[in-house]
């Protein structure tokens, strides 16, 4: 588990910008059954992706189209939260930090770490905003 004080400001920096910070796997789960689309970021300490993971996260919600919900969990620090979130994005393998899309509790659209690793903040935001145009 990865220290609070490290911690604190990548969690922020979603929670910030309107995600909601999510700790147990019911919370996942009761977001997860939302009518609607909601996007899951999982977050990571992982300077060299997710340095852009969570800008990107953020800049993709400035679109005409975003999802009603967007949430956040920590990998490394929410385990059960994580665990959830990564059953429903199966089959894909786990991967932080990593971004799905989900409408009305359906996996519709994933971004993997090796998706997002080496993009900038804007590509990714632009991945994301095409799948809000397509599913949102």
């Amino acid at each position: 588990m990865y220290p609070e004080e490290i911690v604190k400001p990548m969690r922020q920096e979603l929670v910030d910008a309107g995600f909601e910070s999510l700790h147990t796997g019911a919370d996942v789960e009761a977001a997860l059954q939302k009518e609607g689309t909601t996007l899951v970021v999982v977050n990571s300490v992982c300077g060299c992706a997710a340095r852009n993971a969570r800008p990107a996260a953020v800049m993709s919600l400035g679109g005409e189209k975003k999802p009603t919900n967007v949430i956040t969990v920590f990998a490394g620090v929410d385990k059960e939260a994580v665990d959830v979130a990564r059953q429903h994005m199966f089959p894909f393998p786990p991967s932080s930090p990593s971004m799905a899309l989900f409408k009305n509790g359906e996996l519709v659209h994933m971004l993997e770490r090796h998706h997002i690793e080496g993009n900038t903040a804007d590509a990714i935001a632009e991945n994301l905003m095409d799948a809000y145009k397509e599913f949102c």
